[in-house]
């Protein structure tokens, strides 16, 4: 029995020695937060001076210069709920695929915490915004401890301890160093801004600190009760999934050909652009008294005159299926997923392109055609672009055409076909709703269908986004075992 127990303290002991330093700084954050909200609870003057210094100076320094305001926001956006949700979930939901339900309820507890300690801590100190000269912008709620620097903290650094295994160990250092540059620009930009104080970012960074710190030797600790080496926090919270969590880890090359590759996707380019140019030209100047110039002109003018309230505001809604936020959003979800299943990046490099070429090409082409809208009360009002093609219905073509063409060749199940429904469906009803809101003409329409056409069928011959298929590759998920996959997150959850 002496001999077991000796065995059974070794890796304590190891452990022990290990993470005493970190434990250390853990607890000196926690403390160090602690003290600071004192300060801040009972107004110590010293700390006053400093915060409302600190912000009016910065607010004297960058708000009279525009473009740094604008580069400030952007930086600040990657702080926000919204970006921090989409990344944590993205990442939950390719973890549960990958099968590595622990690092998954790690990200969730760590996340959850930040979202729990942010607003109920910022009302029991219930500390007003600063006021500046000159207000950039206007942020409701209270100032301590900051929201976008607390869920920063927390947020990149978790995803950076479950991520650091898939790296190469050259680029853990600089991923290290990247994370913190983002963190530090994310709370700088908050003062900045002149929406928190200095000491409302310093506290947030504590209090993340201490909370991903907490939760990461939780995790640890685990690791040890089962048997696992305790390992350091820069090989990452499990180096034993490494293969698992990398994006695309069986993939070698993402494309045989780059460099004639590109040189075709350059030149089929030009060539979609001079197709939609003639077709433009031609519906928008010189096809009167044709069927296409009938149709045109009777067409938004049905439309109109049966308008109603009721569907004023349901092609309202439908319209926003195909604008940039909705499109952008539908991506950012499919391309994770395709990564997590099938391991491979050349099915994320086909809808890339084919975002960026019909967002190129729509641009090009309206500037180029520069056609009037149709000539009946538009509900949108004036807009920033020309009417033909339209940008909403060749971006929902082209996002869910690319998207069936993926997903139906990868999976043998029923559920393909919802797919290629929602290829049809989808740009339909934008189009529908497009032209009832005299916003298009039925030749804008059509002008989308020329540039989906040719611009996807062009990347489908240069990508071959569904090669891996052809050579084997298997996702991650069998198509069998859908109905059956274990509920990870229950497993993670059970003792043993």
């Amino acid at each position: 029995m002496g001999a077991v127990r000796d065995v059974l303290r070794r890796p304590l002991g190891h452990f022990t020695e290990r993470t005493l330093a970190g434990l250390a700084l853990v607890l000196g954050a926690g403390v160090g937060f602690g003290l600071l909200l004192t300060l801040v609870r009972v107004r110590w003057p010293p700390l006053y001076d400093v915060d409302h210094g600190v912000a009016q100076w910065l607010n004297d320094q960058v708000a009279p210069i525009g473009p740094l305001v604008t580069v400030l926001n952007a930086i600040t956006d990657l702080g926000g709920r919204a970006v921090i949700v989409w990344l944590v979930t993205v990442a939950v939901v390719g973890l549960l695929i990958r099968r590595q339900g622990r690092l998954a309820v790690f990200l969730i507890v760590t996340g959850a915490g930040a979202l729990i300690l942010d607003p109920s801590l910022k009302t029991l100190v219930d500390r007003l915004r600063p006021e500046v000269d000159v207000p950039i912008g206007a942020y409701a709620g209270q100032s301590f401890p900051s929201g976008h620097a607390l869920g920063s903290m927390v947020a990149y650094g978790a995803l950076l301890l479950v991520f650091l295994p898939a790296m190469a160990p050259r680029w853990r250092r600089p991923a290290m160093a990247l994370v913190a540059a983002v963190v530090f620009l994310i709370g700088f930009t908050r003062v900045a801004l002149g929406v928190h104080f200095l000491s409302d970012v310093i506290g947030a960074w504590l209090l993340g600190a201490a909370w991903l710190g907490l939760t990461a030797y939780a995790f640890r600790l685990w690791r040890l009760e089962r048997g696992r080496p305790a390992v350091p926090l820069t090989d990452g919270l499990e180096p034993e999934a490494g293969h698992d969590v990398a994006p695309a880890p069986d993939e070698e090359k993402l494309l045989p050909h780059a460099r004639a590759g590109v040189a075709e996707i350059i030149v089929g380019w030009v060539l979609v652009f001079g197709a939609l140019y003639g077709f433009g030209m031609f519906v928008s100047y010189h096809a009167d008294n044709t069927f296409l110039a009938r149709l045109d002109e009777v067409v938004p003018t049905w439309f109109a005159e049966r308008r109603t309230d009721f569907l004023d505001e349901l092609s309202w809604w439908w319209s926003k299926v195909g604008d940039t936020h909705a499109i952008l959003l539908i991506s950012l979800v499919f391309c994770p997923l395709v990564l997590a299943i099938w391991r491979r990046w050349r099915p994320v490099l086909f809808v890339a392109l084919t975002m960026f070429g019909e967002l190129t090409l729509f641009l090009a082409s309206a500037a180029a055609v520069d056609r009037p809208r149709p000539p009946v009360e538009n509900l949108d009002g004036p807009m920033p672009t020309s009417s033909f093609p339209s940008g909403h219905i060749a971006a929902t073509l082209c996002l869910w055409v690319a998207i069936a063409v993926i997903v139906f060749v990868r999976t043998d199940r029923w559920w393909r076909w919802v797919f290629v429904a929602l290829a049809v469906v989808m740009p339909v009803g934008v189009a529908i709703s497009r032209m009832y809101r005299g916003m298009h003409h039925p030749t804008d329409f059509m002008g989308a269908i020329l540039l989906t056409t040719l611009w996807i069928g062009l990347l489908y011959w240069v990508v071959r986004p569904n090669e891996d298929v052809r050579q084997g590759n298997q996702p991650a998920i069998e198509s069998e075992d859908v109905d059956t996959l274990d509920d990870e997150l229950a497993r993670a959850g059970r003792p043993g």
